[in-house]
């Protein structure tokens, strides 16, 4: 009898529907390093980080595939002999696949399919080596087994080379997916945010450029392409843009590239979606004006618009203390006219947080490093866990905690308990949120270089029989050793997160505020706590509060 090889739908989160996606090659990095960033958003999401052991199969043996984001059976198909062992979006070779749903056609979903796109970037993180093995891995995959999910865009990439890939079902009866995917050059930086970005490639560029044969006829045959081939427009044929994707999705991506590359100006009119067909198209890729560093690319993952047309910490709708949040739906009707809020990279609806990086001389199993949080970006500090590690830390996937179980040991529920304070009172709160954030961001950051030269000595067996005595040479002593200090950095994020807590409960009851200093709080010659200062609402939502009232709150 066949055997068969379950995996279920909690390997990977449910939903990751609404997600932003940065990549940065190697060349435009500051060190050499690719880095792919994710952010994983979508409401009601427990996050939690996983990890598959390498294994061999047995000829005959089965994959269950369960779509993930309907934790619904949709089929099987024969396992391979090797697997890779993968930990999150990167596995043992410093392999890393993300993504971004921008749903596209409609029409064009295949619920027959069996491959869906969750276990697509699952299996092609356990059976490939490299960003172009990946690719040929996952559209044969869905060649002979059917795409179930809608248009993706999937980041993939390894220590050399960072590709684009997007694709889209053919429909009911039709098996396979019509794709292209692009290499990003080397000295280049890229983004997504759930609308495709292909529009023209060079279809002779068959280095650096790869795609369905059918792309375009298939295009035809719909309806959707009636020009030469050498006008097609991806994006254009299977994934029209409106107000909406260009606003909510497309100003994600122009906000990343605002940062490092000169003249973004000149796309604003692009990205505020006020003038869809009229404006200038944003290119899929640029060369930046400066090489960014591992902090950029976190820092990019925390952005709120700030300094620009589209600033969410301006402005009433953020409230009195100008939060950098807003309430959903996105899309709300005041006398029967639609309204809408920004949708920013840093958002309260995301589960987890990415920060991948990989570097081709070094080992894989000390080069890749996965930078992970549990919830929004700008409310995290990132910790490392190497692509090598035999285990997750266990504040990242509990086990005692769910989408609807607290857990103080889970740094989801943790993460998401300060958060939701720091939401409210924004403009009071985040300040020491940040504080705390950037002192374990510097420690970690600065600590990388000195862990992985002890690295470096345990894999050449240097010291085995006197610092490094209990681990042995080579990757398995390697592995250890970064799986302990993964863990050994996510257990103080966690500690130093409740601190911050009951430090933010004790600072701001009752809506005032504890005096205090550098964490601190200020104490009287008897021993007590300094009066604590009662400042009300800020002065710019005082006079709303008057505009609104008239003279009703006026003392006599």
């Amino acid at each position: 009898m066949k055997k068969l090889l379950l995996i279920i739908a909690v390997l990977l989160p449910l939903g990751a529907f609404a997600c932003t996606n940065f990549l940065v090659g190697k060349d435009a990095s500051a060190d050499g390093s690719t880095f792919v960033t994710y952010n994983m958003d979508s409401y009601g999401m427990y996050g939690i980080l996983r990890n598959w052991p390498a294994a061999h199969h047995q000829a005959g043996e089965l994959r269950y595939i369960v779509d993930t984001d309907h934790n619904h059976f949709r089929g099987t198909i024969p396992e391979v002999e090797q697997t890779y062992s993968v930990i999150g979006q990167m596995n043992e070779y410093q392999l890393t696949v993300t993504e971004t749903t921008w749903g596209g056609r409609k029409e064009l979903v295949n619920k027959e399919g069996i491959i869906d796109y969750v276990s697509l970037m699952t299996l092609a993180l356990q059976r490939s080596k490299t960003a172009r093995e990946a690719i040929k891995v996952m559209t044969d995959l869905v060649a002979e087994y059917g795409y179930a999910s809608s248009g993706e865009t999937f980041s993939i990439a390894d220590p050399n080379e960072i590709w684009i890939l997007e694709m889209i079902g053919k429909g009911p009866g039709r098996k396979g997916a019509v794709w292209v995917a692009i290499r990003i050059p080397d000295d280049c930086i890229c983004a997504h945010a759930n609308q495709s970005r292909i529009r023209q490639f060079d279809q002779k560029d068959k280095k650096n450029v790869l795609f369905a044969k059918d792309v375009i006829s298939f295009a035809r045959e719909k309806g959707y392409f009636s020009g030469k081939d050498a006008e097609f427009r991806f994006s254009d044929a299977y994934s029209p843009t409106n107000f909406h994707m260009q606003r909510a999705c497309e100003a994600r991506v122009w906000s990343f590239f605002n940062k490092h590359v000169d003249g973004m100006e000149r796309y604003l009119d692009y990205a505020d979606g006020l003038h869809v067909g009229n404006c200038e198209i944003m290119p899929l890729y640029f060369r930046p004006k400066h090489k960014l560093t591992l902090r950029d690319c976190m820092n990019g993952m925390r952005d709120h618009y700030e300094g620009t047309p589209f600033d969410m910490t301006v402005g009433v709708e953020g409230g009195a203390w100008n939060s950098a949040y807003r309430p959903r739906p996105q899309e709300w009707d005041v006398d029967g006219k639609t309204y809408f809020f920004e949708r920013p990279i840093a958002t309260q609806q995301s589960a987890e947080t990415l920060v991948c990086q990989m570097r081709s001389w070094l080992p894989d199993a000390i080069g890749g490093v996965l930078w992970f949080g549990n919830d929004d970006a700008a409310m995290v500090t990132y910790t490392p866990v190497y692509s090598s590690s035999s285990r997750v830390p266990k504040c990242y996937n509990s086990g005692d905690a769910s989408d609807v179980k607290f857990s103080w040991n889970s740094a989801f529920w943790v993460c998401n308990w300060v958060s939701n304070m720091v939401y409210q009172l924004y403009s009071r709160m985040n300040p020491d949120l940040v504080r705390v954030r950037e002192e374990l961001q510097d420690k970690y950051c600065n600590a990388q270089a000195e862990i992985e030269q002890k690295a470096l000595a345990i894999y050449n067996g240097e010291g085995i029989d006197g610092e490094f005595q209990p681990y042995q040479r080579g990757n398995a002593g390697v592995r250890e050793y970064l799986t302990r200090y993964g863990e050994d950095c996510a257990a103080e994020m966690l500690s130093r997160w409740k601190e911050l807590g009951e430090f933010l409960v004790v600072k701001h009851m009752d809506m005032s505020v504890k005096q205090e200093k550098d964490g601190k709080f200020l104490m009287n010659e008897d021993g007590l706590c300094m009066p604590p200062l009662r400042e009300g609402y800020p002065e710019p939502y005082r006079r709303i509060i008057v505009n609104e009232t008239g003279e009703k709150k006026k003392t006599p």
